[in-house]
């Protein structure tokens, strides 16, 4: 089993005055932080404050780029050719390496959001196109990416660090692939299922889909959306849960 895993976050979503999920609690549970970039959700002084108190609490920092698409949170597909989405992973990572150097950290991974991760997730060329772009900024970087999926196939073809991410609160599907979050049962809420499941994921070594399918993957870090219903206590008991397990958390 994995005995020392990353647990992570996606954060600095807020906008202006408004903001999304509790981050100043979820930074003190987790050991990466995969900050929004400005297109799907986040601005400079969001980013600039999350990116301080990462730096602040010894969380990793990873650029977290998605669709411009702020009214829709990035999660709605959006028909835009690669060459433009790979210039767009390259501006929001260029912006977060900035913001990171300022709060005095620096960005140590990248994690693509929502409906962009998504489509990534079973289109080998869009994966390649974002990667790829990600690397000519920063060939040292961390890709972070769902496990045993078209993303996985992709950075092991470039040669790059990776990790494979699975995922705390959500359901899989029998490809690996995350189950659409309108289908019942897609995201979980409830840290006494969610726990035990995710310690039965890293004792077998895979993914267990909502089937029951096992899909075997590497398991490097474990999400939790810090912008659902009870994020906080989910982390806060899924970390225990791990702990007692005999799993250290640490940052990747």
């Amino acid at each position: 089993m994995t005995r020392t895993v990353d647990l992570n976050a996606d954060m600095g979503e807020g906008f202006g005055p408004w903001q999304m999920g509790d981050d100043d609690a979820l930074l003190d549970i987790i050991s990466s932080a995969n900050i929004a970039c400005g297109f799907h959700a986040g601005d400079p002084d969001v980013m600039d404050k999350t990116m301080r108190r990462a730096v602040a609490k010894g969380v990793g920092i990873g650029a977290h780029p998605g669709f411009a698409d702020l009214k829709g949170f990035g999660r709605r597909k959006l028909p835009i050719p690669h060459d433009e989405i790979a210039n767009a992973v390259a501006y929001q990572l260029g912006a977060a390496q900035g913001i990171a150097k300022r709060a005095g950290g620096r960005v140590r991974h990248l994690k693509l959001h929502g409906a962009l991760s998504n489509m990534a997730s079973v289109d080998q060329a869009l994966a390649r196109a974002c990667y790829q772009a990600a690397l000519d900024v920063d060939p040292e970087i961390v890709i972070m990416v769902l496990a045993a999926t078209a993303m996985e196939e992709v950075v092991r073809e470039l040669g790059c660090n990776w990790a494979g991410e699975i995922f705390a609160d959500r359901a899989y599907n029998d490809d690996a692939t995350l189950v659409d979050r309108s289908k019942a049962g897609a995201v979980l809420h409830d840290a006494a299922t969610a726990a035990p499941r995710i310690l039965n994921m890293l004792e077998a070594g895979a993914i267990i889909a909502q089937s029951g399918k096992h899909i075997p993957c590497q398991i490097d870090t474990i999400c939790l959306h810090g912008d659902t219903p009870g994020a906080v206590t989910m982390a806060r008991e899924l970390r225990q849960h791990l702990t007692r397990a005999g799993v250290t958390i640490a940052p990747l």
